[in-house]
């Protein structure tokens, strides 16, 4: 009791650090506790979580078991069902082809039938996931023929209805196929639209549709009709430096494609006429400004864009042909229309 005042109060500030630090570590003790049981502590399975699904399946395959997954939902295609469920449904049948390799293999032609029956389907994502579907499918060899079946009615979504994720999902498919010679009237049908698409806004089917551009350059039978369709007046924008280098690589491929196949004698052996808006009056013609354009690329950051602006500079070397002229035509306007 004979303790002075400051004694006292020196031993409570030790005794409450000590509670502190006791707390502290107490705390600090059922955090590690807590973090320590989350580690051991494992998800309920959820057989309804696509998550879950391909998780148990691919550990069934890794076994040498059929998880049977990919067949299920395959049948369930063959009921009725809502436009949010066929979605679905289309949407985990494209993981479980990814996923599943030897279980899609093992598929038919049948199945495939029944996911391009879809395609006819009235709602547009379910369109749009079918084609996801057979774009999974199509890289196993043996159904390519079959998808090839659906070029056509691809072609014809493509060109007929204005969405820019049908569009991507369309054309990633027909870029994974080779394209037979039956399709190349319809190829020349929807000409108009592919080249809407690649002036539009979006770069994924502007790459997409490219691509596919490119492809058809190469045949004989399809370049004049490429090179005569109509473009917009502000059609060189897409080879400005301020495009992205995905973009402008992919339209450099293009140009240089057009540029070798009409300095090809095949090509050249016939006097050719094209209309004053052409996509040939806007590359080639003699107003054209696409080799400030190029020159201007040729110092661009992308390195493949520098090459590949270099390699149609040199394609624009070669002798042009001569009488060609511009005929008059009625002026250009968009494929789709603007309620679209």
């Amino acid at each position: 009791m004979g303790k002075s005042i400051p004694r006292c109060l020196a031993q409570l500030d030790i005794r409450k650090s000590v509670v502190s630090l006791a707390t502290g570590a107490g705390a600090i003790y059922l955090l590690y506790k807590a973090i320590k049981a989350g580690i051991k502590c494992q998800p309920p399975l959820c057989t309804n979580s696509p998550i879950c699904i391909a998780r148990l399946a691919i550990e069934r395959e890794r076994h040498g078991r059929d998880s049977g997954e990919l067949r299920r939902l395959l049948r369930s295609l063959e009921y009725k069902q809502d436009e949010y469920a066929k979605s679905m449904i289309l949407h985990s049948i494209t993981r479980c082809v990814y996923l599943l390799e030897a279980e899609a293999a093992s598929c038919t032609t049948d199945d495939i039938r029944l996911v391009g029956d879809m395609l006819d389907d009235e709602d547009n994502s379910v369109k749009i996931q079918a084609l996801n579907t057979l774009k999974a499918f199509s890289g196993i060899r043996k159904f390519r023929l079959k998808i090839q079946e659906h070029a056509i009615k691809v072609l014809e979504l493509i060109s007929t209805i204005w969405d820019i994720e049908l569009h991507v999902a369309g054309l990633r498919l027909l870029n994974n196929l080779p394209l037979p010679d039956y399709v190349h009237p319809q190829l020349r049908r929807v000409m108009p639209a592919l080249m809407e698409i690649l002036q539009s806004d979006c770069i994924l089917s502007q790459v997409q549709v490219i691509r596919l551009l490119s492809y058809m350059a190469q045949k004989n039978d399809l370049l004049y009709d490429i090179l005569n369709c109509q473009v917009h007046c502000d059609f060189l924008k897409l080879f400005q430096s301020s495009q992205p280098g995905s973009l402008l690589f992919e339209v450099l491929v293009f140009a240089e494609r057009l540029s070798e196949g009409r300095n090809s004698p095949h090509y050249r052996a016939v006097k050719w006429h094209y209309n004053e808006q052409s996509l040939h009056e806007a590359l080639f013609g003699e107003e054209s400004r696409l080799a400030d354009r190029l020159l201007a690329l040729v110092i661009h950051p992308d390195e493949e864009v520098q090459i590949q602006a270099c390699k149609v500079i040199v394609s624009l070397q070669c002798p042009q042909d001569l009488g060609v002229r511009p005929s008059s035509c009625p002026p250009t306007r968009s494929y789709f229309k603007s309620a679209e």
